[in-house]
C-alpha cells in the first residue's frame, strides 16, 4: 500500500487527485486543504508528512497578476514554503512530487516543445516564485524529489478557462480571444491519472528524480481553445475573434510558446497524456464547464 498525502485538496488539481487515489487499488490517500495545513508551518508540516510515501504538493498561490504586486507573498507560498516540505520530506524519508508550472520557462527562442533540462528564465514574478520551488525541491531531495510543470489547467472545480468561456458565451454575441499564446490545455483529471502513475513508478525504482512535463500532447493557442470549446459544444466557433496580447495587457507578462515536451516519461511506464482535444472532449462529456444542474450536451 503506498501512503499518499495531497497538500492543497481543496483545489482544484488536489480535488481530481484525492478522489482518484481514493478509487485506486493499492494507495491510500490524505488530501489536506490549506486551511487544514500550512506548510509554512514546520512543525505542522513535519507531523502531516509522517507515515507518508509520496507527498504531492498542489497547495500554490496561483493569482498570476496578483504576484507582480506582492512577489515576496507570492514566494513565499510558492518557494519558502516547499523548501519546508522538502526538509520534511527528506527527515521522514518522503519523495515528494511538486507541481510547478510552464512559467519558469522563457517563453521565446524555441522552437519546437521546451525539453525538461531547457534553461529557465521566468517572465514575471509567479515563475520566479514557483522556480524558487523547484530549485528547493531538487536540492534537497536529489534522489527523491519530483518537479511536475503543467500548464493551462482545467477541471470541474474552480474558476478556469473553459468555464469561463461557456459562462461569457451566454450573455455575449462574440468574445476576443488571444492568439499568439500557444500551449497544451490539461484536463485536471488526466494529469491526475499520470501523478498516480509518477508516484507509483518513484516508489518502485523505474522513475527517477528529476524534472517532468505532465501536459496534454498536442498544441493550441488560447483562441484555438476556445473555437474548439465552442464547436464541441455546440456553438458557433466564428463568434470567436482572434486578437494579439498587446491588445489584452495584464499586470504580468505571459510567455508566447509554453508547448512542453515529454521526454522525460520514457521508461518510467507511465504513458504521455492523450492528445488536448481528446482531453477536452472527455472532460466536456463528463460535465466540466456545465452550470450545476444543467444536462450534458456534447
Amino acid at each position: 500500500m503506498i501512503r499518499v498525502l495531497v497538500t492543497g485538496a481543496g483545489g482544484m488539481l488536489g480535488g481530481d487527485l484525492v478522489a482518484a487515489l481514493r478509487g485506486e487499488p493499492g494507495f491510500s490517500v490524505v488530501g489536506l486543504r490549506r486551511d487544514e495545513l500550512d506548510l509554512r508551518e514546520a512543525a505542522a508540516v513535519r507531523a502531516a508528512v509522517a507515515g507518508a510515501d509520496v507527498v504531492v504538493n498542489t497547495a500554490a498561490w496561483t493569482d498570476v497578476d496578483g504576484a507582480e504586486a506582492d512577489e515576496a507573498a507570492a514566494t513565499a507560498v510558492n518557494g519558502t514554503a516547499v523548501a519546508v516540505l522538502a526538509g520534511a520530506c527528506a527527515d521522514r524519508g518522503a519523495r515528494l512530487i511538486q507541481i510547478s508550472t510552464d512559467y519558469v520557462l522563457p517563453g521565446s527562442g524555441q522552437t519546437g516543445p521546451w525539453p525538461a533540462d531547457a534553461p529557465t528564465g521566468p517572465l514575471n514574478a509567479y515563475g520566479r516564485s514557483k522556480l524558487v520551488g523547484e530549485l528547493a525541491t531538487r536540492e534537497l531531495l536529489p534522489d527523491t524529489g519530483y518537479v511536475v510543470r503543467t500548464a493551462w489547467l482545467y477541471g470541474a472545480h474552480g474558476r478556469n478557462f473553459l468555464s469561463t468561456m461557456l459562462a461569457l458565451a451566454q450573455t455575449r454575441p462574440t468574445l476576443s480571444v488571444v492568439d499568439d499564446q500557444h500551449g497544451q490545455p490539461t484536463w485536471t483529471v488526466e494529469l491526475a491519472r499520470q501523478l498516480i502513475g509518477l508516484a507509483a513508478a518513484a516508489v518502485a525504482g523505474r522513475a527517477p528524480a528529476g524534472i517532468y512535463h505532465g501536459t496534454a500532447a498536442g498544441e493550441t493557442t488560447w483562441h484555438g481553445f476556445a473555437r474548439a470549446i465552442f464547436a464541441a459544444t455546440g456553438l458557433d466557433p466564428d463568434r470567436i475573434t482572434p486578437v494579439t496580447s498587446a491588445q489584452f495587457p495584464r499586470p504580468a507578462m505571459r510567455p508566447a510558446y509554453s508547448v512542453l515536451a515529454h521526454e522525460m516519461w520514457a521508461g518510467t511506464g507511465v504513458p504521455v497524456q492523450p492528445d488536448w482535444q481528446h482531453q477536452l472532449r472527455q472532460a466536456l462529456a463528463a460535465g466540466v464547464g456545465r452550470p450545476v444542474g444543467e444536462p450534458t450536451r456534447v
